[in-house]
C-alpha cells in the first residue's frame, strides 16, 4: 500500500474511532513552543540533575535519578521538580487539534506534558484516567478526572465520548507521575495481569488498532507500555518512525504486528490532517 493510500485509510479509521492514537514525547516536536518542556527522558533527567545532585552513574538514567531524589530529598522534592519542569503551557500542534476534533473513544499519551488535554479543553464530553504513584496514593492504581479537572468516579468513563488515558501520569490536573524506579516496579509487577490498566481502557482497545506517534521502542519501559496497553486489541498497528530502528525495535514491531511508516513525523501529520506543510521547530 502506498503512503497516500495508507494515510487515507488511517484518516478514515481515526474519524470512525477504530484506531487509537498512542502519543509519545516526540510529538512535542510538532508544537511551536514544545521546547519549553523536556521532550525526552534524557532532557528531563538533565533538568532534574541541574537542581539536585545525584551520583554520576545516575545522571543519564531518569528512573534511577528520580529514585535517588525520592529517597534522599523526599517524594515532595521529586514532585516539585516535575511540576516545575512541565509548568510552561505548550500550544497544541495542528495534529493535536485535529485528533481532539475526532470522535475518538480512546487516546493514550505516555509523557508528562498536558498538550493533548489542552487540545481537548474546549470540549465537555471527555475525561481522563491517569496512573498515580503508590508512594503518594494507596487508593488504587489510577485516578479519574472530569473535563474540568475535578476528581471523578471511574465509572464516569462509561459516559465520556473520549477517554484520555495517561498511564505514566501528567502535570495536569493534579501532578501525578510514574517516574521513579519504585513507581515502575510497583506497576510493572502487576501489569502482566493487567491490574493497573483501567477496565474501561481494556474494553475500548478491543477490536481497535493502535497508531504510535512520537514514540520509540528502544528501551524496555517504552516497549512494556506499548505491549501491555495494546494487549488483546485487534488488527494491525502502525508507528510513524522515520529514524532507523534498532534491532530491538525491529524485533518488537515484527512480533506485535506494528507496521513502520517511514515518513518524517511533521510530514505525516500534515498529510493526515490536510494542514499543508508543518515545519518542525529548529
Amino acid at each position: 500500500m502506498s503512503d497516500d493510500m495508507l494515510i487515507d485509510t488511517l484518516r478514515a479509521e481515526l474519524a470512525a474511532g477504530r484506531v487509537v492514537p498512542f502519543l509519545g514525547p516526540g510529538l512535542l516536536a510538532l508544537c511551536a513552543d514544545g521546547s519549553a518542556v523536556p521532550a525526552s527522558p534524557l532532557e528531563l533527567v538533565g533538568v532534574m540533575t541541574k537542581k539536585v545532585s545525584v551520583p554520576h552513574k545516575l545522571k543519564n538514567k531518569l528512573p534511577g535519578a528520580a529514585q535517588y531524589i525520592e529517597n534522599f530529598k523526599h517524594r515532595k522534592t521529586l514532585k516539585n521538580l516535575m511540576d516545575t519542569a512541565y509548568a510552561p503551557a505548550v500550544t497544541p500542534s495542528p495534529l493535536h487539534a485535529w485528533l481532539a476534533a475526532q470522535p475518538l473513544p480512546l487516546i493514550v499519551t505516555t509523557w508528562y506534558d498536558d498538550v493533548m488535554g489542552a487540545a481537548l479543553a474546549s470540549r465537555s464530553d471527555w475525561g481522563r484516567i491517569q496512573g498515580v504513584s503508590q508512594a503518594e496514593h494507596r487508593d488504587g492504581w489510577t485516578h479519574a478526572f472530569a473535563a474540568d479537572g475535578s476528581r471523578a468516579d471511574p465509572l464516569s468513563a462509561l459516559e465520556w465520548t473520549t477517554l484520555l488515558y495517561q498511564p505514566t501520569g501528567a502535570v495536569a490536573p493534579a501532578g501525578n507521575y510514574i517516574v521513579s524506579d519504585s513507581d515502575y516496579v510497583e506497576v510493572l509487577t502487576e501489569i502482566d495481569i493487567q491490574t493497573p490498566i483501567p477496565e474501561r481502557v481494556q474494553q475500548l482497545r478491543s477490536e481497535r488498532s493502535f497508531l504510535f506517534l512520537g514514540c520509540r521502542f528502544d528501551d524496555q519501559l517504552a516497549r512494556s507500555w506499548a505491549r501491555q496497553i495494546s494487549k488483546r486489541s485487534a488488527g494491525r498497528h502502525y508507528a510513524v518512525l522515520p529514524e532507523e530502528p534498532t534491532k530491538n525495535e525491529l524485533r518488537f514491531m515484527e512480533e506485535y504486528g506494528i507496521e513502520r511508516i517511514e515518513l518524517p513525523l511533521a510530514e505525516f501529520a500534515a498529510r493526515l490532517t490536510g494542514a499543508g506543510a508543518i515545519a518542525e521547530p529548529a
